[in-house]
């Protein structure tokens, strides 16, 4: 029997419906939750930290000194925008009023028009007790609506946004234009410069104050918003919490996408600010194919000419608002991070690890050797700064710790007792995870604290530290990363040289190793098997590098099928699924390359 036609319709507006959610979206991502708060996709803002996944406020004492006095509206003073932004997040009620110590009389309220509005109306500014300003209509958008209505007391942001003809309202002769990043609280945060009002539209705002099911249409975001699904994944911040940019597998017309699957506006690219996790919106490549200016604008130094005879004619006024945008990005700078991940050494390509090309000097100057109770090589390692190396948990016991000796600066093993850049270190402390499983190497990881030689030295001068990744998101299937160690060759040779080659990150490895493949493990290989790990590089780094060539340790050599056999890649402990426990041992500022 034929369907009849509305079945038809319906069935196919499902199945569209499906369609289009799924092209873009990434359901097992999307299950999980995660927000503008969710260090393991963004990075964390300046006054928060990344602790187990989630970016938490800071204390006001661990923002940095530097910076001008900021007034909250609470009429407190901080010494830098950093310190009350910390404050305002454990105090959700202190917000940014302005520049300056609080003895400076400014206003910047936001406030709706009936002034009897409490969720929605045209949006206003109180410039004084006496003087108020309507907002613009041209350049409303939703990220400056989320803060509006941010500031008015809805968290979940707007609903709605419009621009509304003035015919019945009393304008001044200027209104405001207000832009925002999306992440600000209050809008006295974002910029404002003042504009003729030619065109007789103001800003209108519904606050979002009801939490509804979601249609077929709809994507409801963490907030419980429900924002239309052709809105996904377009670079905007239309739930106001992040959420519908941050599990995308493809990005609509107008943004850009990162690696790790979030979706980011392309007026946000090469803008000095990092903000996909590998850095590739501000890869020299990406920038230097994007034009200066587009078609038909001002160059960069009119546009500055013109901006900053503007604000000398509007602060007369008290209209002009210069952004705290530059201040927020400025924070970052401020903190110290470690130096790590990068190799002095020109990149060259080899093919193999199994009897391939030998490393050079400084080419890997994080990897060490682990010499056991023999006389030989028996696992890799690789540092992480300090006095720190990570390894595989198969390859020691915390009992052995005396036996145990760590070579530095090593190429060759056989030169290893007289070669002069090649150092030796005893090992102070084995740390094992604690569920660490020695039939199935789940949790294939160890800490090695090294002890310091008779200089007081844990390392060589002209040592590197590999970076340590924080997010399971910043590489996945397809990329290339190397690996390297002193393991045997494809005939089961030992080799005495340190040798490496490209692999590549593969998906599919619970369907090859289906009950034997668990949570924490990656694999790596090629496709026909000819570069491969083997026995006795266990241990050692597979590094992958970002978009400025800085390396992360992104596996430990663990286990395999035999070496080199198709269709059977290699096994890795996956670092990234253990920074939680490395920083729990060396302290989070030694690893934490950003987010600390």
């Amino acid at each position: 029997m034929k369907p009849i036609p509305s079945l038809v319709f319906t069935l196919c507006l499902l199945l569209c419906t499906f369609g289009q959610k799924h092209r873009y979206l990434i359901e097992e991502c999307v299950s999980k939750g995660y927000t503008q708060n969710s260090c393991q996709k963004v990075f964390c803002q300046g006054w928060q930290r990344c602790v187990q996944g989630s970016c938490l406020c800071k204390l006001p004492y661990q923002c940095p000194k530097n910076g001008s006095l900021v007034c909250s509206n609470d009429g407190n003073t901080f010494r830098t925008y950093c310190q009350l932004k910390s404050f305002e997040c454990q105090r959700k009620l202190s917000r940014f009023a302005h520049r300056g110590s609080c003895s400076i009389q400014k206003m910047f309220q936001v406030v709706l028009e009936p002034e009897s509005a409490t969720s929605e109306g045209t949006v206003q500014v109180k410039l004084n007790p006496s003087q108020k300003t309507y907002i613009c209509g041209e350049g409303w958008g939703i990220h400056e609506a989320n803060v509006v209505c941010r500031e008015r007391g809805f968290p979940e942001g707007a609903d709605f946004i419009e621009s509304v003809d003035a015919e019945n309202l009393t304008l001044p002769l200027h209104c405001l234009q207000a832009e925002c990043r999306g992440t600000e609280t209050s809008l006295a945060e974002c910029a404002a410069s003042q504009l003729n009002q030619n065109n007789g539209k103001v800003a209108k705002v519904v606050c979002h104050t009801q939490h509804e099911e979601c249609s077929s249409q709809e994507f409801r975001c963490v907030n419980r918003k429900c924002i239309p699904l052709h809105k996904t994944c377009d670079g905007i911040n239309d739930c106001g919490d992040l959420s519908d940019e941050v599990c995308c597998r493809a990005c609509r017309t107008g943004s850009f996408h990162c690696k790790s699957d979030v979706c980011i506006a392309e007026k946000y690219l090469c803008n000095n600010e990092r903000d996909c996790l590998t850095g590739e919106d501000e890869h020299s490549k990406l920038c230097e194919k994007r034009p200066k200016t587009e078609p038909g604008e001002p160059s960069l130094r009119s546009r500055e000419e013109a901006s900053k005879s503007h604000t000398e004619a509007t602060e007369e006024e008290g209209y002009a608002k210069p952004s705290m945008d530059e201040e927020r990005k400025r924070i970052k700078t401020l903190f110290t991070q470690p130096y790590c991940g990068i190799a002095n050494h020109t990149v060259t390509r080899r093919k193999r690890i199994l009897g391939g090309n030998n490393a050079e000097k400084h080419e890997f100057p994080w990897q060490v050797a682990i010499k056991g109770e023999r006389e030989r090589i028996s696992c890799g390692g690789v540092y992480i700064g300090g006095c720190w190396l990570l390894t595989a948990a198969h390859c020691v016991r915390a009992s052995r710790v005396h036996i145990y000796k760590v070579y530095t600066g090593m190429l060759n093993s056989i030169e290893m007792n007289n070669a002069s850049r090649t150092l030796r270190f005893n090992l102070k402390r084995v740390i094992v995870h604690e569920k660490y499983n020695p039939k199935t190497y789940e949790n294939d990881i160890a800490l090695l604290e090294m002890a310091p030689n008779h200089m007081g030295k844990c390392y060589t001068d002209d040592a590197v530290p590999v970076c340590i990744p924080w997010s399971k998101y910043m590489f996945k299937g397809g990329e290339q990363c190397k690996v390297s160690g002193w393991g045997y060759d494809e005939e089961l040779t030992r080799q005495y040289a340190l040798k490496w080659g490209y692999i590549y990150l593969m998906e599919n490895c619970s369907a090859i190793y289906k009950n034997r493949y668990f949570e924490g493990m990656e694999c790596a290989g090629t496709h026909d098997g000819s570069v491969d790990s083997c026995k006795g590089d266990s241990g050692g780094p597979m590094v992958c590098l970002d978009s400025n060539n800085v390396a992360y340790v992104w596996g430990i050599v663990s286990w395999g099928e035999n070496c080199g056999v198709k269709g059977y890649p290699g096994v890795y402990t996956k670092v990234a699924n253990y920074f939680e426990w490395i920083a729990r041992y060396t302290g989070m500022s030694l690893i934490a390359r950003y987010n600390q």
